[in-house]
């Protein structure tokens, strides 16, 4: 019984030695800085998001494992950060490989304007728009508001204190002639406190940066008829020479109840960055994969079916786009 036991024991230590040699799921080529089974050296792409409670994060993690899983010796990561103006700092930095940011604060940081003035940033490229950030205006129905020229003299909610609504909020009114500190009777409440104050009568309109559908305008018209106002016209043309991360964008007729007919409103564009000076070939790979695994990337966060190349390109200017990126652009037909 005894050599029985020794036998046993001894096979078990070989068949040990045999997996530890193959490498096995917990080798170095998965954890980071080693090479793959298939003796390709890996790049480990750690990608800048946003808040763990916000869309960045989890659409962000969603992305990353659609290249992990699909392009050869990639594995990405996400990292939850402040969003769009930590992400190009980290970017441009060189602590972060990707970065997912809104193309009005990457257009600041190429200009060195607002949150990075004097600090202009040049060594980051445009991969391709992720999905649409779109500016919706509600309004109820008895306030008599169709255009943003009808906001004058209304008490309207143009986002918190320092929100990115309340920012655009200010650009669109200024595009239309109007002072929102003197033409309007201003408010910065959230949306969902807007929401109840057009509800209760309180408030006339309120801006947000919301997808569409969004539900919180849904809730609203459960209670009280509103209309989507409209941002098109000479404003809307002045609007788009003055602030170019701006692009017109169409509510489709229907979306919501009592709105028969298509909406006309303005988008920025959540979007991907790298560096500038990234392999072209990978990001091709990045930029193809994220474009041609959109449905996979909804099942694990529905925002993932505004992933469209009929927005990829929208909103970089002056930021370039990247070589590796641009050539999967051209094979679609979206560039010469």
């Amino acid at each position: 019984m005894k050599k029985l036991w020794v036998l046993m024991l001894a096979l078990v230590l070989a068949v040990s030695l045999v997996a530890t040699g193959c490498g096995g799921a917990g080798g170095e080529g998965e954890d980071g800085g080693g090479e793959e089974q298939s003796g390709g050296e890996v790049n480990n792409l750690l990608m800048a998001t946003g808040g763990t409670g916000g869309t960045y994060y989890p659409l962000g993690g969603a992305i990353a494992a659609v290249w992990t899983d699909n392009i050869d010796n990639v594995k990405a990561t996400v990292q939850s950060t402040g969003a769009s103006v930590e992400n190009i700092r980290l970017l441009s930095s060189g602590e972060t490989d990707l970065a997912m940011a809104m193309n009005g604060i990457a257009q600041a940081a190429w200009k060195g304007e607002g949150d990075f003035e004097g600090n202009a940033v040049d060594n980051i490229a445009g991969a391709g728009v992720i999905y649409p950030e779109i500016m919706q205006v509600v309004a109820a129905k008895d306030a008599g508001i169709e255009t943003i020229a009808d906001l004058k003299g209304k008490r309207v909610s143009i986002g918190p204190v320092g929100s990115g609504t309340a920012s655009s909020a200010i650009k669109i009114l200024q595009a239309y002639g109007i002072d929102p500190d003197s033409d309007i009777e201003k408010f910065q409440d959230t949306f969902g406190d807007a929401a109840r104050k057009i509800k209760d009568g309180n408030l006339d309109a309120a801006f947000a940066v919301l997808a569409v559908p969004a539900a919180n305008i849904i809730d609203i018209t459960t209670a009280t008829p509103v209309n989507i106002v409209d941002i098109k016209g000479d404003g809307l043309d002045k609007l788009l020479e003055e602030a170019p991360a701006f692009s017109a964008f169409e509510i489709p007729a229907g979306t919501y109840e009592g709105e028969d007919e298509v909406g006309y409103t303005v988008a920025q564009w959540a979007s991907l960055y790298v560096p500038a000076d990234m392999d072209e070939e990978l990001v091709y790979n990045l930029t193809k994969q994220m474009y041609e695994s959109v449905e996979t990337i909804a099942q694990a966060h529905n925002r993932g079916n505004q992933i469209t190349l009929d927005n990829a390109v929208k909103g970089f200017a002056p930021v370039p786009l990247h070589p590796g990126a641009e050539k999967y652009f051209q094979e679609q037909g979206l560039l010469e």
